[in-house]
């Protein structure tokens, strides 16, 4: 993009390549890229149109000057020295083009339309064309196409339910109207399965330069530790989180065990006088909306709590926009990165520890209950849940009430 350095750079190229001769302009950009951090040649050479080979020449001329004074030498008149390769072979871009992207590039039976386009693969097809071309003028031609090296984007969501955005203003009313109230509420969800061990976890941490925590090569869980399925309930109205941290199986019953644990530990202290809770909940998974398991396990939560419990499940294919991802788990990711979940004791306290600058408690503890799979819910069972559907979507929105029994 022509933002920022770039457009900077660019612009005093423009000035001084009116001033300055081909030595000239080749020792500025060297020194302009010397002094940017890792990646300056390659913005160098996007913002002047230079090589990389002509601007890694200028960073070699300037070390030698700074070992010994440089006499001055013979400068070639304009247009001298050897002609840049699409000089000779113009077409070689287009041709590069197609087998970087063959099925946009009109090419779909491309040699490397299913295969890893590495510059030196690249390289060796064009030489089986006729083109004489090494990777390293692959990579080349390649910044100056604006390619990059681009790692998979997140970005679709899959096909939009028609009620998509209606649910979610339904959930912001809902969530206002309980904070009015004084009446707790929460986002729940199940972070990622975690391993336990000596694993390499992503992410970096300040180490002694040249010796970084050794970890083990093979990511094969640890049959004694396994993994562990930590399960959130973050309070936005509080800005504090709480994890069960379970061994087993991330059913319906884990969850609800969960949001029980958070309502002993910190709801019931935080809202005394409360009696309603809300739950913003994924309409998948432990907690589902079609999980029969969850919504007898409301029933218990209500029953144990003495609270009308309130569910507002988020629309198909938005998990993403539940408030725990982005101010809960994502401060845990943040503060273990680069450090083995080595065991459970070092797992809670990680979690344990997290902060944010806007001031996030979190608690953790371990939960080593099991819960087995495959558990059915009765006709009769289901029918025992003194469940309250909304106008709005019932199947999303529900609320029930505690019962006698």
């Amino acid at each position: 993009m022509d933002r920022g350095p770039l457009r900077v750079l660019r612009e005093k190229y423009r000035i001084l390549s009116r001033i300055l001769d081909e030595r000239g302009r080749r020792v500025w950009a060297a020194a302009e890229a010397r002094s940017l951090p890792r990646g300056g040649v390659s913005l160098l050479a996007n913002a002047t149109g230079m090589s990389r080979t002509t601007i890694h020449a200028g960073l070699g001329e300037l070390a030698a000057a700074e070992r010994a004074p440089v006499a001055a030498g013979r400068i070639r008149k304009p247009g001298g020295g050897r002609k840049p390769l699409t000089y000779h072979t113009p077409d070689i871009v287009e041709a590069l083009d197609r087998l970087v992207e063959p099925t946009t590039r009109g090419d779909p039976e491309s040699p490397l339309r299913w295969t890893c386009k590495s510059t030196r693969r690249l390289a060796g097809e064009l030489q089986r064309t006729g083109y004489r071309i090494g990777d390293r003028k692959v990579a080349d031609l390649l910044h100056r196409m604006r390619y990059s090296l681009q790692a998979n984007a997140k970005m679709l969501e899959g096909t939009q339910h028609p009620d998509r955005n209606a649910q979610f203003e339904y959930i912001n009313q809902q969530t206002r109207a309980f904070q009015r109230r004084g009446q707790p509420v929460i986002s729940v969800d199940t972070k990622k399965k975690e391993l336990v061990g000596n694993f390499k976890n992503a992410g970096r941490e300040w180490q002694p330069t040249g010796v970084p925590a050794a970890t083990a090569v093979h990511d094969f869980a640890d049959p004694e530790l396994g993994k562990v399925i930590p399960y959130g309930v973050y309070d936005p109205g509080a800005n504090c989180g709480w994890v069960s941290v379970g061994i087993d199986h991330d059913t319906a019953d884990f969850a609800i065990d969960s949001i029980l644990a958070w309502w002993k530990q910190m709801g019931r202290r935080t809202y005394p006088h409360s009696t309603e809770l809300l739950i913003m909940a994924d309409g998948g998974g432990s907690n589902g909306n079609r999980s029969r398991l969850w919504k007898v396990g409301v029933q218990r939560l209500a029953n144990a709590t003495g609270l009308r419990v309130t569910v507002c499940h988020f629309p198909p294919g938005t998990s993403k926009w539940n408030k725990i991802e982005h101010r809960l788990f994502s401060a845990i990711t943040q503060n273990w990165r680069g450090r083995p979940l080595v065991n459970h004791e070092a797992i809670i306290n990680l979690i344990g520890s997290t902060t944010t600058t806007t001031g996030l408690q979190v608690k953790a503890k371990l939960n080593h209950k099991t819960y087995p799979t495959g558990r059915k819910v009765s006709d009769l069972e289901l029918a025992k849940v003194q469940l309250k559907p909304a106008k709005f979507h019932g199947e999303w929105n529900y609320s029930v009430l505690p019962n006698a029994d």
